[in-house]
């Protein structure tokens, strides 16, 4: 990815280009200040106000530049994304006011995925001046979380297996002083069995595993994240068709979110006790590869029958939070890129969230809607449980009808959640099908601010 550190900087007084921001029913009020030279050049630009416009306005011997936004009052996250983008490399600061919020998309406007190809069309850095010099680390911070998120779903799946999952959980350990703990082979086969047989047929290189990253004052409320960590889904012997294998790098987005959370609370160093959990496996076909019809016995003890083996995010998951429900966390969020149902219901823009708590749900959506990171609340309906019964099993893994999808899979899951846990289940697509200001084609972050503020509220 492209080095997006210090792309915002204290504003001492140093030369800067000024951004001036207008909206369209203020643009001819405004434009009435400037000279006739100048509203020439805006002219010819089209430019009258509009959202994400830009314009180049002369100034003598130098220039400033103009961006149409919604509100000048009112900065979103994405008001100044286009600016960064378009604008050439060099200190820019706003005319009038700071840039509160949109320092978020000034620098993931900045953020290119160059791992396999040079950026040929790299301008060099766009550094914006806040006075709200308070507000910059923890912007940077969260900016970093959501690239990160972006570089991992954007790798493909070889060179980022279950292997190279483990080595970001070990960075991010190093970093903040936590502790890792890895199980493979046959302790995965006894501790997590559902785990174990969902990746027990991908090469040695990305045998399964499961990540669990802790850190903090054992004396303090513990926080447990989950992150579904399916580095490939071929869809198993339940075969995917290729089209819709072509995205399948992109299943362990959950683990990625779960990561990047993760890396923001040791970073802000909250006062939680933190278990950070990821299943890593690829959901590949071998001879070995569980079937259709089989029945796997899970870490909490359930038998699930397997209707389908694409279904199998929510097995993995389903260790994991029996996992993280033993030491009775007071907070369990899990990522997910789960259903295909989610993105019918929903689009690729709005993560389904599913909640034990109203009051929990309710603080998910107000934190999405104020970090511009909207979620979307569905029900976990108990009436459908009854599409989960097996003839011979405890539970099925998946419903012959395709009613329901996403809700019924977050009833599966809440099998596996503890009585009484506070819970919340983030069916997320972490892909962005078409760019917008600030927000790229590709890996995704979509949940993780709305988590990230509700998490800082509660443990902050």
């Amino acid at each position: 990815m492209s080095e997006i550190k210090d792309l915002i900087q204290p504003d001492r007084a140093q030369d800067a280009i000024a951004i001036h921001l207008v909206d369209k029913d203020g643009f001819e009020a405004w434009a009435k200040t400037l000279s006739g030279p100048q509203r020439t050049a805006l002219a010819a630009q089209k430019f009258d106000g509009s959202g994400y416009q830009v314009g180049i306005v002369p100034d003598g011997e130098s220039w400033f530049a103009v961006g149409g936004v919604a509100d000048p009052e009112e900065l979103s996250s994405w008001c100044m994304a286009r600016l960064a983008e378009a604008l050439p490399a060099g200190t820019y600061r706003r005319a009038q006011g700071e840039p509160g919020k949109a320092l978020h998309g000034w620098q993931t406007a900045q953020y290119r995925f160059i791992r396999y190809k040079d950026d040929k069309d790299a301008q060099g850095p766009r550094v914006l001046l806040t006075r709200d010099v308070a507000r910059i680390a923890a912007a940077e911070a969260e900016a970093r979380a959501v690239c990160l998120v972006q570089d991992l779903v954007n790798t493909p799946a070889e060179d980022m297996g279950p292997a190279q999952l483990e080595a970001v959980a070990e960075a991010l350990a190093k970093e903040h002083g936590g502790k890792l703990k890895v199980t493979r082979g046959d302790a995965l086969e006894q501790e997590f069995p559902m785990v174990h047989a969902v990746g027990r047929a991908a090469a040695r290189s990305h045998a399964p595993r499961m990540i669990e990253l802790t850190w903090g004052d054992p004396k303090a409320p513990k926080l447990a994240l989950v992150g579904k960590g399916v580095c490939f889904d071929s869809g198993g012997l339940d075969i995917k068709p290729s089209a819709g294998m072509l995205l399948m790098k992109k299943d362990m987005g959950g683990a990625a979110h779960a990561l990047a959370l993760a890396g923001l609370v040791m970073g802000a160093g909250l006062k939680v006790r933190l278990q950070c959990l990821v299943p890593a496996v690829e959901n590949a076909i071998a001879g070995n590869a569980f079937r259709p019809g089989d029945v796997l016995r899970s870490r909490k003890g359930l038998t699930v029958e397997i209707g389908n083996t694409d279904a199998e995010g929510r097995l993995i998951l389903g260790d994991a939070l029996a996992l993280a429900s033993e030491d009775k966390p007071e907070l369990l969020l899990d990522f997910a890129t789960l259903t295909g149902a989610a993105r019918v219901a929903l689009g690729p823009d709005l993560p389904a969230l599913f909640t034990r708590e109203d009051a929990t749900a309710e603080a998910l959506l107000a934190a999405g809607k104020d970090s511009d990171d909207p979620v979307w609340r569905l029900p976990l309906h108990q009436g459908y449980a009854e599409w989960l019964a097996s003839d011979i099993a405890d539970t099925n893994n998946a419903p012959a009808n395709g009613f329901a999808g996403a809700s019924v899979a977050g009833l599966f899951l809440d099998k596996f959640v503890g009585e009484g846990i506070d819970w919340a289940h983030f069916d997320t697509f972490a892909w962005r099908p078409n760019a917008k200001p600030g927000r790229p084609k590709g890996g995704a972050a979509l949940g993780l601010r709305a988590a990230w503020r509700m998490v800082q509220d509660r443990f902050g």
